[in-house]
C-alpha cells in the first residue's frame, strides 16, 4: 500500500485529489493521514468526500468510514465503470476541486463518461469552471475523442447552487497511452492571437452596469498588447450575489498548426464586497499580464492541474513562470503511484520515466 503524509509539501487538499485520482487510474490503493494538518480547519471539506463518494459510485472504490474533518483517509480502487452519474457537492464547494479526482480516471474509462455535477462554480483559492473549461480542457483533447463541459446554473459562495455537465468520450485504454498519445510540449509562448474572457455576475449586479464597467476597465488594461479583445459579460439568476472575471491569452505557433499543444494563458478575480468593479478588473488583468510578460507557455495555475497528466507521458516538458508549492506537492504525490520523476531547471519542468 502506498502512504502518503497529507502534511507534506504545501499540505493541502491537492494531495488528497490528486492520489485519488492516480489511484482510481493505477489500480493502487493508498494511505494519507494527517489530511490538510497545516489549515486552518484540518481534514477533508465538502468537496473531497463529495469525489470520495463518487468514485465509490465510478469504480465501486472502497474506504474507510469518512466524513468532514476527517484526518486520514484509506481507498481501494476498482474498475471504472462508463455511464452518467449525477453528484451533488452540496452548498459552494468547489466542482472544479472535485473533478480535479474525477477527470483522469474517466479519460481512460471503457465509454462515454456524463457526469452532471452541483456545487460552487467559482470561488477563492480555486480554479473557476469557465478557466477549467476555457484553459485546461484543450490540453486534455490529445487523450480523448471528445472532451466537453457545458455551464449550466452559476453557484456563488456561500450558497452555491451552481450545474456543469462535463461529457467524456475515451479513444484510448491506460496500456496504449504512450504510443497513441502525444506528448505535451508547452515550452515557448508563440505570437498571441488575442485575449478572450468572460465576466459572470448574479442578475442582481445588472442594474448598476458592474459587469459592463468590468470589461471596460480590463479592455483599457489590456489595450497595450494590440491585439482583439473578446471579453463576454454574463447575468445569471443565482442563489447568491457574487461574480468573477475570467481572461485568457491565446497563441498560435507556426510549429503547432494542428494546435496539440495550444499555449493558453489565464487569469482572474472574484468579486467581492467592498472591492471595486475596476479593481477586479485591474487584479484578473495584472495576472494574465504578469503570465504573458514572463514569456511563461503555461501559467502557474495549470502547472499545478497539468503535472498529473504529463507523468502520463514521458518526455513531456513545460516552461513556467513560477514552481509554485502546490506544484512541487504534486509532483512529489505523482511520483509514489507512477514509475517517472520530475525535473526543475531554468523554468522548465520535465518529467521522465524513471532509470
Amino acid at each position: 500500500m502506498i502512504t502518503i503524509n497529507g502534511s507534506q509539501g504545501e499540505g493541502g487538499g491537492a494531495i488528497v485529489r490528486v492520489a485519488l485520482a492516480l489511484s482510481t487510474f493505477t489500480g493502487q490503493e493508498f494511505k494519507v493521514t494527517e489530511i490538510r494538518a497545516g489549515r486552518p480547519q484540518p481534514g477533508l471539506k465538502a468537496q473531497h468526500l463529495a469525489a470520495i463518494k463518487a468514485l465509490k459510485k465510478i469504480c465501486n472504490a472502497e474506504t474507510n468510514e469518512v466524513q468532514l474533518g476527517s484526518r486520514e483517509l484509506w481507498y481501494k480502487p476498482g474498475k471504472i465503470k462508463a455511464g452518467k452519474y449525477e453528484f451533488d457537492i452540496g452548498t459552494a464547494g468547489s466542482i472544479t476541486l472535485f473533478l480535479q479526482a474525477i477527470i483522469l480516471p474517466c479519460l481512460f474509462a471503457p465509454k462515454k463518461m456524463t457526469l452532471i455535477v452541483k456545487g460552487g462554480t467559482s470561488g477563492k483559492w480555486q480554479a473557476s469552471v469557465d478557466y477549467l473549461q476555457s484553459v485546461l480542457l484543450p490540453q486534455l483533447k490529445r487523450f480523448v475523442e471528445k472532451i466537453e463541459l457545458k455551464i449550466l446554473k452559476r453557484g456563488y459562495y456561500p450558497e452555491g447552487g451552481g450545474e456543469i455537465v462535463l461529457e467524456i468520450v475515451p479513444k484510448v485504454d491506460n496500456e496504449e497511452i504512450e504510443k497513441n498519445v502525444p506528448t505535451i510540449r508547452l515550452m515557448e509562448q508563440g505570437i498571441l492571437e488575442q485575449i478572450k474572457g468572460i465576466i459572470n455576475l448574479s442578475s442582481e449586479l445588472e442594474e448598476q452596469r458592474v459587469g459592463q464597467r468590468i470589461r471596460q476597465a480590463a479592455e483599457m488594461e489590456l489595450r497595450r498588447y494590440h491585439v482583439p479583445i473578446d471579453l463576454r459579460v454574463e447575468y445569471t439568476s443565482s442563489k447568491s450575489i457574487g461574480g468573477e472575471v475570467v481572461l485568457w491569452a491565446l497563441y498560435s505557433s507556426k510549429n503547432d498548426p494542428e494546435r496539440i499543444n495550444p499555449v493558453i494563458l489565464g487569469g482572474d478575480a472574484l468579486l467581492e464586497k467592498g472591492k471595486r468593479s475596476e479593481d477586479v478588473a485591474k487584479e484578473a488583468a495584472a495576472e494574465l499580464k504578469e503570465e504573458i510578460e514572463s514569456g511563461a507557455a503555461v501559467d502557474h495555475h495549470l502547472a499545478d492541474q497539468l503535472i498529473t497528466f504529463m507523468a502520463l507521458l514521458p518526455g513531456s516538458v513545460m516552461k513556467v513562470r513560477e514552481v509554485s508549492s502546490h506544484t512541487r506537492t504534486n509532483m512529489d504525490v505523482v511520483e509514489k503511484f507512477l514509475p517517472v520523476c520530475f525535473e526543475v531547471k531554468n523554468g522548465m519542468i520535465t518529467v521522465q520515466k524513471k532509470d
